[in-house]
């Protein structure tokens, strides 16, 4: 066949240049005439109506001239960029288009690559996402982050940052979109504002979780605090796995680390819980301190943090160490070893105060038991919150709480809970003199867990 297949030139057959007179040879012109219907059947009708049988090959073509275009718009088609890549034009402009999206699940730290260019991986475990330094991965590269199991870790290269920051915690539930622009990265900021509007737009104060309890391998030393979550007004944090803090030791961010605000341990004292965020990730850490209020909390450690609310209390004893308890639901604290906080103390008439084993600065309710003995048969003890003024002890006055004694140095016993006064103390009056001990089972410090 005349055209030649690689570059679609057509050259007639020899003998088919005939001259005046001259005699034609059938052959050559059959052969022609042939040839020719042949090249018509091959070729493309305009019209469109029959299709190509085998690849078109285009011109490579520029941006400004596509190799493929239209015949009312020359600059808007298909071109072959260097590298042999497809590229598109629209008026002589060429048009961008982002790479196919890849899925993954992962389970364990990783360390994001150029190849993961438009990736998308979901994290199902707690994870770290080491990102290649930005210079490598080049501007434009991009990358989606799933935390579904735990909260995932994005910790860019070196020195450089996410949002202006050395990390980002993506909090379990959430994703975010991260890109580089050749020398650091950036979110689209969506996972930022979603917290920040949970916050501006909540409202109410409550605990959910976050329940304390001594630590297993440390008890007298080390405290748990479960997962969960608190707010206090407009302001919110949240942890998805329980963290530890040390009661002998100052204030270092992260589980494991001491928690004081300030000072050492000291003995017999009040260690309120408060929950803080990281104002940069909004991730959670604790801090304790002897201070009964946010207000009164030693900032000096917390630069980059906001105190969101208090969620408990640990007591220690004469030697400095945790109490050991048992913490339950509604902010319900219950000592291992009941402490004896009245051993035969006089009790009479005359109304005085019993100091307990209860948080010192705040009022709580004491979970206590007693025991009362006296010579006066038919004598009967009360104790009671201070918040009810000066009573009386005696079926004719304001009652008891204590069993009358039935016999001449017997002895009753009773229990009740009972409000104490910000200095830990709890009224006691008989209707004639006694002895008196009292156990102290623990107490209720209402922080706002209402589960």
């Amino acid at each position: 066949m005349p055209r030649n297949p690689s570059t679609g030139v057509y050259s007639k057959p020899a003998g088919t240049t005939p001259s005046v007179g001259q005699v034609i040879d059938p052959v050559p012109w059959n052969a022609l005439t042939t040839d020719l219907g042949n090249e018509i059947t091959n070729s493309l009708p305009r019209d469109g109506s029959a299709p190509m049988v085998a690849p078109l090959k285009a011109a490579s073509g520029t941006v400004s001239a596509p190799g493929l275009g239209f015949a009312s718009v020359p600059q808007t088609g298909l071109y072959l960029k260097g590298g042999g890549l497809l590229g598109f034009t629209q008026n002589g402009v060429d048009v961008a288009f982002d790479h196919a999206m890849v899925y993954a699940a992962k389970s364990a730290d990783y360390t994001a690559v150029a190849s993961d260019d438009a990736a998308v991986h979901r994290f199902t475990a707690v994870a770290t996402v080491t990102l290649t330094a930005a210079a490598t991965l080049g501007a434009n590269w991009h990358y989606r982050v799933i935390a579904d199991g735990a909260d995932v870790t994005i910790d860019p290269s070196g020195a450089e940052t996410i949002d202006g920051v050395a990390t980002l915690v993506v909090p379990n539930g959430y994703s975010v979109f991260i890109i580089c622009s050749g020398t650091a990265f950036f979110t689209d900021k969506v996972l930022a504002r979603i917290q920040q509007k949970a916050d501006s737009t909540a409202v109410g104060s409550f605990i959910d979780g976050l329940l304390l309890s001594n630590n297993s391998g440390s008890p007298t030393t080390h405290v748990d605090f479960a997962a969960g979550s608190a707010r206090s007004g407009s302001s919110f944090v949240s942890n998805a796995s329980s963290i530890t803090k040390r009661i002998n030791g100052t204030w270092a961010v992260g589980t494991g680390n001491g928690g004081l605000d300030t000072g050492s341990v000291g003995a017999s004292a009040t260690y309120f819980a408060y929950a803080l965020r990281k104002d940069s990730d909004l991730t959670f850490d604790v801090v304790l301190s002897t201070a009964a209020t946010i207000a009164g909390v030693n900032t000096t450690l917390l630069t980059g943090y906001t105190i969101v609310k208090q969620i408990g209390v640990v007591l220690t004893d004469a030697s400095s160490l945790i109490r050991p308890f048992v913490m339950y639901p509604r902010d319900e604290y219950t000592f291992v070893t009941p402490v004896k906080d009245a051993v035969g103390v006089s009790i009479s008439t005359t109304s005085n105060l019993t100091t307990l084993t209860v948080p010192n600065g705040v009022k709580s309710k004491a979970k206590l038991r007693f025991e009362f003995t006296s010579s006066a048969t038919t004598n009967a003890a009360l104790l009671s919150d201070t918040a009810q003024g000066v009573l009386a002890a005696g079926i004719g006055d304001d009652g008891g709480n204590i069993g009358t004694i039935q016999v001449a140095s017997g002895f009753a016993i009773g229990s009740q809970e009972i409000w104490t006064n910000t200095s830990r103390q709890i009224r006691r009056v008989a209707g004639a003199s006694g002895s008196l001990w009292v156990w102290t089972d623990g107490f209720h410090f209402p922080c706002g867990r209402n589960a």
